[in-house]
């Protein structure tokens, strides 16, 4: 049988990045303008002073960001994958929570630091100079946070639903309408900081409300009022699958919020004094986050392009896309560094006008800061990079080093050696080290996939035995311990009753219908890290993992209805909880057994055995718990849960077919 065809795996590699990363790539630009415009309106309307204190603000937005984004990509994800299980019920109860627990949040938040602001600004850096234009723009920029978080939370449920374009509609008309209100506010009624947060809250409420109207049309679900009521199962799940958006954004405003406080405390003791360095990094950073919006858009974009073509062992198509994508994204970092260094004060005059001290800083700060701009044009696409191939350790490594393992400490000790300009040189070597980081990774997984051959081969499913002895009609799900014996047992049980017996055949049944290899799913299937924790899908939806688990759930489904046979492991007790005339069973022994099991079958060293042994079990649990939200050796799942070793695998499985024959079903 033909592999299914795969526009992914078959058409041109620059057109593929002009369709998945364009859209990517203007939405990430919206929604860096919502900042931006209002830094150029409050700067040219109100002056230095309305835009540091923005920039002490910002952090509080951020964290509401990251809440709402966390439900919002959490409920997104949850959504494909229980349509992906053909649980509609599921998946409404997922969009439904998603959308109360946003609503709580939001309004729990909104309190919170309406309640608590001028301690809030503090920690986020705020000064005496500052403080007065702060509060007035924080006041409202807070009640807002309502709007913005449900409305962020839905946009990524509408792309979820198949609706990417009323998702990107909704973010446009606000961004567009920001820009039209902040004039209005600021220069014609005169209302300063006050009128540009007024303008963005009202902005953020047109997205609200147009996203609002839209919950009763999904498409894939029918939302009832019981899908709204808090279930903390799926409640926990949704957060889970979101983490990796949180995570990412609120190691953005410890970054803000450090950068901000050290601006202050050694500015001070410059003749630049403690606002104009809070202001004009926040400046710097809102411009450089306009030109990361476009590279990340271009490598999200890519994500499944990367993604299918190294599952399927399309090589040269990867290393081709990768060649394009890193090409593109250091022509944009070139030309960003160029400008950077030749005009920073033309860049610094859109925000408005300052004194001789304000312009010098400016100018020091894009010059220094960024200096080894062009850098980021390799370590942000490979870090995206080896997220799609399914590396999420190297992926969050990279994603958290130049924020997290390298700016922060780099900024507490060159500030305590050179004072403020400590703090742009810190740039300069977080950059630096970073792009080392990326560099040394992609020379070893390219290395490593130039000596490896491409493939395109047919592969043959294993033959089925073609009639059965066992006549009761039973699906026979085995779950186990790695080296608990319990493949084998599976095997036993079926050739007793004579049906059946699925296990690596699933890896030959997910390669014919996706084309992905046979090594790469063997490699990828069942097993989750706790980097792909942090580390999920991102814009694009579901990640080759999931896209993994909902094929063999489909190919599970299928050989259940087809009559009685033995299944191993793939959560498959989950996948058919539901379906009568089916026996779970979950298979275990103790380490001495596994050991010996495991360097007596498996050809393992009895040194590294049971960390072996340790690790494959953490992955299958990771992965049960990931996707059905349950703990993987929890009895309570299972019919009947055995200890291998008591019995010995022969007879264990001789007592189960005991079992199976004699159970009423």
């Amino acid at each position: 049988m033909k592999k299914e065809e795969n526009i992914l795996g078959t058409d041109r590699i620059f057109s593929l990045i002009r369709k998945f990363s364009i859209p990517c790539i203007i939405s990430m630009l919206v929604n860096s303008l919502y900042n931006i415009v209002d830094q150029i309106f409050i700067g040219q309307g109100v002056g230095m002073l309305g835009n540091g204190a923005t920039n002490v603000v910002f952090p509080i937005s951020m964290v509401a960001l990251a809440f709402s984004l966390m439900i919002g990509d959490g409920a997104s994800s949850y959504l494909s994958l229980k349509l992906g299980e053909k649980k509609k019920k599921d998946a409404a109860l997922g969009i439904g929570n998603g959308i109360t627990l946003t609503v709580i949040l939001s309004i729990f938040i909104a309190v919170v630091c309406f309640l608590f602001l001028g301690p809030l600004l503090n920690l986020f850096g705020c000064t005496d100079g500052l403080r007065d234009y702060a509060m007035g723009y924080g006041r409202i920029i807070v009640l807002g946070i309502p709007f913005v978080m449900i409305g962020t939370a839905l946009n990524s449920m509408i792309r979820a639903d198949g609706s990417p374009k009323d998702a990107m509609i909704s973010m446009v008309l606000g961004a567009i309408l920001n820009i039209i209100l902040d004039p209005i506010f600021i220069f014609v009624f005169h209302m300063g900081v006050e009128g540009a947060a007024l303008a963005t809250v009202i902005s953020q409420f047109v997205t609200f409300f147009l996203n609002i109207l839209y919950v009763r049309k999904f498409k894939s679900i029918a939302l009832s009022k019981k899908a709204f009521s808090l279930n903390f199962e799926t409640s926990k799940s949704i957060s889970l699958l979101g983490i990796s958006s949180f995570i990412t954004q609120m190691s953005f405003v410890v970054v803000v919020s450090v950068e901000n406080n050290l601006l202050g405390k050694y500015g001070m003791l410059t003749k630049f004094g403690s606002d104009i360095p809070i202001t004009v990094f926040g400046i710097v950073m809102k411009i450089s986050q306009i030109l990361n919006s476009i590279v990340i858009g271009l490598a999200v974009g890519c994500q499944p392009i990367f993604g299918y073509n190294f599952g399927a062992k399309k090589y040269d198509r990867v290393k081709s896309t990768l060649k394009y994508v890193l090409g593109i994204s250091v022509c944009i970092t070139f030309i960003s560094f160029v400008l950077f260094q030749t005009i920073p004060d033309k860049l610094i005059l859109l925000f408005g006008k300052g004194d001789a001290n304000y312009m010098e800083f400016a100018t020091l700060t894009f010059r220094i800061y960024l200096m080894l701009i062009i850098c980021t044009g390799i370590q942000i696409p490979s870090s995206i990079f080896f997220q799609a191939i399914g590396k999420s350790s190297k992926s969050a490594i990279l994603s958290l080093s130049r924020q997290i393992l390298f700016l922060i400490p780099a900024m507490f000790i060159f500030s305590h050696f050179f004072g403020l300009f400590g703090i742009l040189y810190a740039g300069v070597v977080a950059d630096g080290l970073s792009f080392l980081l990326a560099l040394f990774f992609l020379f070893l997984e390219i290395k490593r996939i130039s000596s490896c051959v491409s493939e395109d081969e047919e592969v043959t499913i294993s033959e089925e035995l073609s009639s059965t002895n066992f006549q009761k009609g039973v699906v026979v799900t085995i779950s186990r311990e790695y080296g608990s014996g319990g493949r084998y047992v599976g095997k036993l049980i079926a050739e007793q009753l004579n049906i059946p017996f699925y296990d690596k055949e699933f890896i030959f049944e997910v390669a014919k219908e996706t084309g992905l290899s046979k090594e790469y799913i063997l490699e990828n299937e069942q097993k989750r890290g706790a980097f792909d924790l942090i580390q999920s899908g991102y814009y694009n939806g579901l990640n080759l993992a999931d896209e993994l688990f909902l094929k063999e759930s489909e190919i599970i489904r299928d050989l259940a209805k087809k009559g009685s046979c033995v299944i191993v492991g793939r959560a498959s007790d989950h996948v058919l909880q539901d379906q009568k005339n089916v026996i779970h069973v979950f298979l275990y022994s103790d380490m001495e057994h596994k050991i010996k099991r495991a360097t007596t079958y498996y050809g393992l060293d009895k040194k590294e055995a049971e960390k072996e042994i340790q690790r494959i079990n953490k992955l299958r649990a990771n992965h049960y718990k990931h996707y059905t939200g349950q703990e993987w050796n929890d009895s309570t799942h299972y019919d009947i849960t055995l200890n291998t070793d008591i019995l010995g695998v022969e007879k264990t499985a001789e007592l189960l077919v005991d079992f199976i024959k004699n159970k009423e079903m």
